[in-house]
């Protein structure tokens, strides 16, 4: 048996795990939420702890890698993250191969994830599938004929930065309406945050903000996306607008990529897909109203969850070392 060190660098989260080829049980797994004021060197430093903690002086054959940002897959250098500062041009598969003297893949964490649901989750058995993870922000990553698509220069499956309303607010590239600027789980927040700051509660109504602010105790910046999905499961209608409002806008956009890429199946993974079932039911009569009527295609949600990326990585790491 091999042993195989899976790595997830998250916007919000870092995660780290180990598998032996061939299993589907992890031997180890250690987790951790990123400080709010974390950056490029924090986040190294808390995944060698979580590495240390794994491996305990052991030796992986290979080391796959999820990174939330864009990544030349080619060199396994990161170009940038939107969510964390210093990641500019940090060249991470070098830094790894040095430190631990193993082969090491990295690419980006929603092509990674792609991989890993093709490979043992809810894309088995599809040729050609199309994953969106949805969570701090909304990414995508491609299988197509089998394989990992990723572009010209790995910037395939950018859904997150796809304009589905032109007037709609300013997302951090920069331009309106991007489906990540109304359907990620922080912006949501931050959305719900602005109405409340000039709308008070009282002034809403019961069920237009109160429930929101009962569940975070009157502390608005504890505001988060699940509790945004928790506020509109209990009833709050400010709370079910933005939650509508985030459906919409990845249906809207799952419509077109079907349009236009027609893929077999969609699979979904990230936070903000576990807003229950009238996300799920406004997210898929959208898609399936915005796509042609002869184009067919299912919307799944991830079957290995908040693990994709990890499980993506050791996917990596076996087609490193051959293995598959």
């Amino acid at each position: 048996m091999t042993l195989i060190l899976a790595l997830d660098f998250g916007g919000t989260k870092l995660a780290a795990a180990t598998v032996n080829t061939g299993s589907q049980k992890w031997l180890g797994y250690e987790r951790r939420l990123s400080p709010t004021n974390a950056n490029a060197d924090t986040d190294l430093e808390i995944m060698r702890s979580l590495i240390n903690s794994l491996l305990k002086g052991a030796k992986p054959e290979a080391i796959g890698v999820s990174f939330g940002g864009p990544v030349d897959a080619t060199t396994g250098k990161v170009r940038l993250s939107h969510h964390v500062l210093g990641w500019d041009n940090v060249p991470l598969r070098e830094l790894l191969e040095e430190e631990f003297g193993v082969p090491t893949y990295v690419d980006n964490d929603a092509n990674v994830a792609a991989l890993g649901e093709y490979r043992f989750g809810a894309g088995q058995g599809y040729d050609s599938l199309f994953y969106m993870t949805v969570s701090t922000g909304v990414g995508g990553g491609w299988i197509l004929n089998g394989k990992p698509w990723r572009g010209a220069e790995g910037m395939a499956g950018e859904i997150g930065h796809m304009v589905v309303d032109p007037s709609g607010p300013v997302c951090l590239c920069g331009k309106r309406g991007c489906v990540e600027r109304l359907a990620s789980g922080p912006y949501m927040a931050q959305d719900v945050r602005e109405v409340l700051r000039n709308e008070p509660p009282r002034r809403l109504g019961r069920q237009g903000g109160e429930i929101l602010t009962e569940l975070v105790g009157d502390n608005l910046e504890l505001i988060t996306g699940r509790v945004v999905s928790e506020a509109a499961a209990a009833g709050d209608n400010l709370a079910k607008e933005i939650l509508y409002r985030a459906s919409w806008a990845l249906g809207v956009g799952i419509g077109n990529v079907a349009n236009l890429m027609n893929p077999q199946r969609f699979v979904l993974g990230g936070g903000v897909t576990k807003a229950g079932e009238n996300f799920w039911e406004v997210l898929q009569r959208v898609a399936r109203e915005t796509a042609l009527p002869e184009v067919n295609f299912e919307i799944v949600p991830a079957a290995l969850e908040d693990d994709a990326p990890l499980w993506g990585a050791v996917a990596l790491a076996e087609d490193v070392l051959g293995l598959f």
